[in-house]
C-alpha cells in the first residue's frame, strides 16, 4: 500500500465518520431524548459517548492525513533504511533470517512483517545500511539484528 492508498483509506474513514456525526448520531440523540428522562436513558448516553469517540477519532485521522501530506518522498534516503524499505535481517541470537517491511502506522501488521517506522524495531533500523547491526530493547528482552539485504522505496519503484 503506497502513500496515496493510505491517504485514500484515511479520507474514506473521515468521510464515513463525518456522515455518522452529522446525520446518524443527531437522529439517535433526538430519538433517545423523546424517551424522556435522560439521566437513566441508556440509548442517549450511548449515542453521546459514540459522538465523543467519533469526534476524537476524526481529529486523530485529520491530523494523520495532514502529516501524511507533508511526507517528502524525495527526502527518503537511497541505500539506507527508510519508509517503504524491505529489510532482511539476521536475528543473531536465534540464527534466523526475518524480513521486515517498513510502513506507516496505519499499514502496520506485525504478524505479517509489516512494522511501523515508529515501532522499536522500525526506529532502530531507520537510517541503517547493509552490514549494520542493531540492538533493540523489546518487552521480552533484547533483539540483536544484522542487516543482510535492503531494498529501499526508490529501488522498489524502479
Amino acid at each position: 500500500m503506497g502513500a496515496n492508498e493510505v491517504k485514500k483509506k484515511l479520507q474514506d474513514e473521515i468521510t464515513l465518520l463525518e456522515y455518522e456525526l452529522r446525520n446518524e448520531l443527531p437522529r439517535e440523540i433526538l430519538k433517545a431524548r423523546l424517551h424522556g428522562d435522560l439521566s437513566e436513558n441508556a440509548e442517549y448516553h450511548a449515542a453521546k459517548d459514540r459522538q465523543g469517540f467519533v469526534n476524537a477519532r476524526l481529529n486523530q485521522l485529520k491530523h494523520r492525513l495532514a502529516e501524511m501530506s507533508m511526507v517528502d518522498f524525495t527526502k527518503i534516503p537511497h541505500g539506507k533504511v527508510g519508509l517503504g524499505s524491505t529489510i532482511v535481517v539476521l536475528d543473531t541470537k536465534k540464527e534466523e533470517e526475518i524480513t521486515y517491511f517498513l510502513v506507516t502506522t496505519e499499514e502496520a501488521d506485525a504478524p505479517n512483517g509489516k512494522i511501523s517506522t515508529s515501532s522499536p524495531i522500525g526506529r532502530a533500523l531507520l537510517g541503517k545500511e547493509v552490514g549494520d547491526a542493531v540492538r533493540v530493547q523489546l518487552p521480552g528482552g533484547f533483539k540483536e539484528l544484522e542487516i543482510l539485504k535492503l531494498t529501499t522505496i526508490h529501488e522498489a519503484a524502479d
